[in-house]
């Protein structure tokens, strides 16, 4: 028998840095979802000590209204996450508010936050711009900074996922940090931004893929509702009928084209549309065939794990416990350090 105690790489001995990222529960996953974030959640999972959670209470900043929507939207988000391979086993999974102390540090945090600084966010007035018709001007929404620094601090994060424009969205938690660890000592982690690839999906109408312009594509669709949503898709405006020269440069369904099909298909593609040998009907029929086919296994995963219902309540509860005793490491440091222990 041989008794040689099994080797260890340097890889399994380094501790992970710990990531943090979260999803409001607003509804099914979209494409712009799976190429922006859930790729790259799979990706963290792998490499470093991930937690990713719902963020049950940042749905209350816009939806506060609509608060019925939330048990089934959180049961979906879990069941996309799973059958898209997020592993419980692997990443720390949890919803916000399982986590109480959350709102006690948040409220400890915007004891020494500058009125300003929330003001001065530039997403605060953009979400009331594009969110006018809705009564959203609450403390809730300019807190939001406030919450989402309570979310990464309280779990002792090192490193958040964002994109290179969203580097200064993250920078107010960074200030929030280095301010409370003026005044008290150093005591929370001051988060560092995890530069990701986060590529720009487009919607039907050209813009970014999003619910709230109803431009999106589900992962969960069926295949007829898949096909009915890209025929929809704007293309190159110029290009009017077969025979017509092409520009897909400029043309929603060669974007996706390139996220779902092979390097010499996209390069067929590119050269028959150019040529206008290629009709935009053709082409989206393509790309809605490709699509179903990708996603494919994510809808019959999802479809097991919808005959096990329980399964959601078993992730939650787990990640709930595995999640407790860091908050309470956390939350009992800032405590001592404010002299409220």
């Amino acid at each position: 028998m041989d008794t040689k105690a099994p080797s260890t790489s340097p890889q399994d001995t380094a501790r992970r840095a710990r990531v943090l990222t979260g999803y409001r529960p607003t509804g099914p996953l979209h494409i712009g979802h799976w190429f922006g974030n859930i790729l790259n959640m799979r990706k963290l999972q792998d490499e470093h000590d991930a937690f990713f959670f719902i963020a049950d209470w940042h749905m209350l900043t816009t939806d506060y209204d609509r608060t019925e929507l939330l048990p089934e939207r959180i049961r979906g988000l879990v069941l996309d996450w799973l059958a898209a391979g997020i592993d419980p086993a692997k990443a720390t999974v949890y919803r916000q508010s399982d986590v109480p102390e959350v709102a006690e540090l948040a409220l400890l945090l915007g004891m020494i936050t500058p009125l300003g600084w929330l003001e001065r966010v530039p997403t605060y007035k953009e979400r009331l711009r594009d969110l006018a018709e809705r009564d959203i001007a609450n403390y809730g929404l300019l807190g939001y900074p406030l919450l989402q620094t309570t979310d990464i601090t309280i779990v002792k994060g090192e490193l958040v996922p964002v994109g290179e424009d969203q580097v200064s969205h993250l920078e107010i938690s960074r200030e929030i940090v280095r301010r409370f660890n003026r005044l008290y000592g150093p005591v929370l982690v001051e988060p560092q931004p995890l530069l990701s690839e986060s590529p720009l999906i487009p919607g039907s109408d050209g813009r970014k893929m999003s619910k709230s312009l109803d431009n999106f594509i589900g992962v969960s669709d069926e295949p007829d509702e898949i096909t009915a949503k890209v025929r929809t898709f704007i293309t190159d405006p110029k290009k009017i009928r077969l025979g017509d020269p092409g520009r897909p440069e400029i043309c929603p369904i060669f974007t996706l084209q390139r996220l779902f099909s092979p390097p010499d298909h996209v390069a067929w593609i590119d050269a028959n549309c150019r040529s206008g040998a290629l009709g935009c009907v053709e082409d989206k029929l393509d790309l809605a065939g490709r699509i179903v086919e990708y996603y494919r296994p994510f809808r019959e995963r999802r479809a097991e794990l919808e005959r096990t219902p329980e399964i959601v309540d078993e992730v939650l509860a787990e990640g709930a416990a595995k999640v407790r005793p860091v908050v309470e490491e956390t939350m009992k440091a800032v405590r001592r350090a404010m002299n409220l222990a």
